[in-house]
């Protein structure tokens, strides 16, 4: 097993033995004494429980959110107890909020995939068919507004997985949010946990947190249990820039793979052959004097209008199934490009040089423009 740029905990229920090759490896390495591992199973045997009644009388399974702040492992613990569902036969969704780092796929995106089988360490979460709402910029405080819009257009699909298929009914689905918790990010994490059904709240890493969401929870008479998690002693701590570059590497192992063996292709697309808009213009930008007589600012943050091109260079696309504009925030997302450049001829633009994922041509016209930029410079 090969693994590079990560933070590893190895556990066992019955003992055995790691050999670790690599520069520095060993200098790194650690046994810890204590494991949260079997507060972890007993929380899945709980959960467990739950799905197998649920498939019996016909219900929802668990719909399970792991909250906490940054680095409190909330995103590991997703993986293990999305793993050991799919080992026992079930195929719940994993649901990821976190836009500021992209488990399922690029940052900037809410995102859900379906685990057929566990998530194993080098190949990380299955990307074949993924939900994926393209938010397009590293934090909710960017435009709240869309986020809430992003979040209930993935619960409302997330819906409709199990009405046809009583199994995927009952083996619900558990989400990673986002490490922002105080202020504007709980009330969008309130929001989250209402749209998603969600009713077992996990709370990693802060004591505050978890009595917030029992008094919260609690007045409102009950149907959401939130229990409290150890976080793990591997769990690392990372500034704001390991958290940048961790974003680096999730982009480019989009285009690149995790071990740098898929080869992009780079093409040029005429403007006319694409549709580019971007989400959350505003008139309250602009001065008064810019703006036509008795005219007022209006801030509209779901406004979706045309990007201009000279604004895209280094910036992703989402490549939407939307067949025009009207349908830009209602489309999920097939896919994803970068802007490597813009062509210009006489002092206008003419086409987009783009770094695509795999050849052939765009599977939509209409994309997509994210905030974030040169990532892959």
């Amino acid at each position: 097993m090969t693994l590079k740029g990560q933070n590893v905990a190895v556990f066992s229920w019955e003992g055995g033995k790691v050999r670790l090759e690599g520069q520095g490896v060993e200098d790194m390495a650690y046994t810890s004494s204590e494991t949260p591992m079997p507060t972890y199973l007993n929380l899945h045997d709980a959960l467990e429980a739950r799905r197998r009644r649920a498939f019996a009388e016909g219900t929802a399974g668990p719909r399970v959110a792991v909250v906490g702040p940054v680095d409190a492992g909330k995103s590991t613990l997703c993986r293990i107890l999305g793993s050991w569902a799919a080992s026992s036969a079930w195929q719940p969704a994993l649901v990821d909020l976190d836009v500021g780092q992209g488990a399922v796929t690029v940052p900037g995106t809410v995102s859900a995939v379906v685990l057929e089988a566990p998530v194993g360490p080098e190949e990380g979460l299955p990307v074949e068919a993924p939900l994926v709402y393209f938010f397009g910029a590293e934090t909710p405080s960017d435009n709240p507004d869309l986020y809430r819009l992003c979040v209930e257009r993935l619960a409302a699909t997330l819906a409709t997985r199990g009405d046809g298929d009583p199994r995927a009914n009952a083996a619900g689905y558990v989400v990673n949010t986002m490490g922002w918790v105080e202020g504007l990010g709980y009330e969008l994490l309130l929001h989250s946990i209402e749209k998603l059904g969600v009713d077992v709240v996990c709370v990693a890493g802060q004591d505050r947190l978890h009595v917030q969401l029992q008094r919260h929870f609690g007045a409102r008479g009950g149907g959401v249990e939130v229990v409290q998690v150890p976080v793990s002693g591997g769990v690392v701590r990372r500034d704001a820039e390991r958290r940048k570059g961790a974003r680096v590497r999730r982009i480019h192992e989009y285009f690149y793979g995790p071990s740098g063996d898929l080869f992009p292709e780079s093409r040029t697309v005429p403007l006319d052959s694409v549709e580019v808009y971007q989400v959350g213009n505003s008139t309250a930008a602009l001065p008064q004097s810019a703006l036509p007589i008795g005219a007022k600012a209006v801030s509209d943050p779901t406004k979706v209008s045309r990007a201009t091109p000279f604004d895209l260079r280094n910036r992703v696309l989402a490549v939407t199934h939307a067949k025009d504009e009207g349908g830009v925030l209602e489309s999920n997302v097939a896919g994803f490009v970068y802007v490597q450049d813009v062509v210009v001829q006489d002092g206008t633009p003419q086409g987009l040089t783009l770094l695509c994922p795999r050849p052939g041509p765009l599977p939509g016209k209409v994309l997509l423009a994210g905030r974030y930029k040169r990532f892959l410079d």
